[in-house]
């Protein structure tokens, strides 16, 4: 092995293929709980969040659990004792490496739990490798939201706290028939008054989990249903954009997935690719509805600069129709595409044709990689990707760990335990393993455990014998997300700036929000296990402007 001290290469290096190196699903373990919610706490936990009515085997004072510790290590899962119903809430990390569970459910009869719509659930950074000792404080009568909401959206933003989006009051059947059309903020801003959304007033009737960006200017990008507008924090405006072509809709329950496509130097020009969901008009009464239509195959990416938006949309087109997707971007730029039904729509038992008790159905089992810098038309490819034989559906849940491969869990488009139906409850836990997790890679040390914005830090990095003369290295900062019906809340890769002899971090935190995040760096075809560091004062939210503004 080489060592280079001091540096991340920019150039020159790169691995190849070992033979027999390919992209592999590795089933390993089950979960105890559905994993219908999933963030990655630390460098060996993932956190779990379930429905407290499922059922599952998992059991911590005398009931089934609804929270779990994932060991990435052993691939275990231990019991986290859950006040509040976390079904169908969002979640992200704040400044101070905090990470909160927002919203919920309001349980039935049946559970312990109490209502979880207005809860605010906090798990304090927590490094011990197995989990031991690790807590999760959930006392909605303390700590809550304003208003009740299930099926919210969250983003951390720019002064390190979350910005909480839309939701639903009460259970409906189908629609949003019963809306929370509004923002709020945790911590709270404006006297802890939620600020009124005509965005998600026009969004009505499919705006559940509506998609939110945080763009590297501070704003915030945001899709509901088929409309995006970019929403000024500060200013408390809106500016409304061109709706998704050919009458695509993407957010619940018509869900497609969107993600903001990596961030690069010196201007980190922001892009925007949404895929899958529906043409179904909103206008249909779900009894008028089939798990048997047509999911849409379109992806459409936007350049959120005056003149990319002047252009719209550009449009091309996935290999299959996708409901249910959910887009992971990978340390090397790419995007992966996984999950998902074929035909239907989201939730359970509310259309007029059924699978099982599925809205939808034909699932989506091979996945496909989006090439945001190869030309239009031969951007998605499934080429060397496999098949898996465990359908993700509906409540299921994915994310990159920071050994860079992907964990799979969840599915199960169903009340409670059903293991009788063609898509059943699912406890297993699958990992896709790309090529490199089978070959000689690049390794990260003395990595600076904080990183200040607009600053130069050095690292070491240690390269395989095998490597040889390459054009390019990548280092890539990388919030992983947060992982809740379809979409991945606070997602985002930022590559740095790197040079033999340093690298610089991102210019600001509106380019990236401060707070915690993993560190890759991709030489050639292989890229590193990711070191976490935080990135910013590591204070809590809500924090000043820091570095400089690009």
């Amino acid at each position: 092995m080489r060592h280079f001290p001091q540096a991340f290469l920019a150039i020159l290096f790169t691995v190849h293929l070992v033979a027999g190196a390919k992209w592999e699903f590795v089933q390993n373990g089950t979960s105890g709980i559905l994993a219908l919610e999933s963030i990655i706490v630390g460098p060996t936990l993932a956190l779990f969040f379930d429905f407290s009515g499922t059922g599952g085997p998992l059991q911590i004072n005398g009931h089934s659990a609804w929270g779990a510790l994932w060991n990435l290590q052993t691939n275990e899962a231990t019991a986290l004792d859950v006040v509040s119903d976390t079904f169908c809430a969002s979640g992200g990390f704040l400044s101070n490496g905090t990470m909160v569970s927002v919203g919920g459910h309001l349980a039935g009869n049946s559970s312990t739990a109490v209502d979880g719509r207005m809860a605010l659930r906090i798990f304090e950074p927590c490094d011990t490798p197995d989990g031991q000792g690790c807590t999760l404080f959930d006392d909605p009568d303390l700590v809550h939201l304003a208003e009740t909401r299930w099926y919210p959206s969250s983003l951390r933003i720019f002064d390190g706290s979350l910005m909480i989006a839309g939701g639903i009051h009460e259970a409906t059947p189908f629609y949003n028939t019963d809306p929370v059309n509004s923002f709020e903020f945790f911590p709270s801003k404006n006297g802890g008054v939620p600020r009124s959304s005509l965005f998600l007033q026009r969004s009505l009737v499919a705006n559940l989990f509506p998609r939110v960006l945080a763009l590297p200017d501070g704003k915030v990008f945001m899709v509901a249903n088929n409309q995006s507008i970019i929403y000024d924090i500060e200013a408390n405006t809106e500016t409304i954009l061109p709706d998704l072509p050919n009458g695509v809709r993407v957010t619940n329950p018509f869900d497609g997935t969107i993600t903001l496509l990596p961030l690069s130097p010196p201007l980190y020009i922001p892009e925007v690719l949404v895929c899958g969901g529906t043409n179904t008009s909103d206008q249909i009464p779900p009894e008028q509805l089939s798990s048997q239509d047509a999911a849409s195959d379109q992806c459409s990416r936007i350049t959120l600069t005056r003149a990319g938006i002047k252009r719209g949309w550009e449009v091309e087109r996935m290999l299959e129709g996708r409901m249910m997707p959910e887009m992971i971007l990978l340390p090397n730029g790419q995007v992966l595409i996984i999950n998902g039904a074929q035909t239907g729509y989201a939730a359970i038992s509310s259309v007029a044709v059924v699978q099982g008790n599925s809205n939808a159905d034909h699932a989506a089992l091979t996945p496909s990689l989006y090439d945001p810098l190869a030309p239009l038309g031969r951007r998605i490819s499934n080429k060397g990707l496999p098949t898996t034989d465990i359908a993700r559906m509906y409540h299921s849940s994915v994310t990159l760990t920071p050994s860079g491969n992907i964990l799979l869990a969840g599915s199960n488009p169903n009340v409670n335990v059903n293991e009788t139906v063609k898509f059943p409850t699912e406890f297993r836990v699958q990992y896709l393993n790309p090529p490199y997790m089978s070959m000689a890679r690049p390794t990260l040390s003395s990595v600076p455990a904080k990183i200040g914005f607009d600053s130069r830090f050095t690292a070491q990095v240690t390269i395989p014998n095998s490597v040889y003369r390459s054009p390019e290295i990548k280092v890539a900062l990388m919030d992983l997300g947060y992982s809740s019906h379809a979409f991945h809340s606070s997602s985002r890769l930022v590559f740095l700036e790197a040079s033999l002899s340093s690298d610089r971090s991102p210019p600001n935190n509106r380019v990236y929000p401060p707070g915690p995040g993993f560190l890759f760096v991709t030489v050639g075809d292989a890229t590193s296990a990711g070191i976490r560091v935080m990135v910013g004062s590591g204070a809590s939210p809500p924090v000043p402007d820091q570095g400089r503004r690009i």
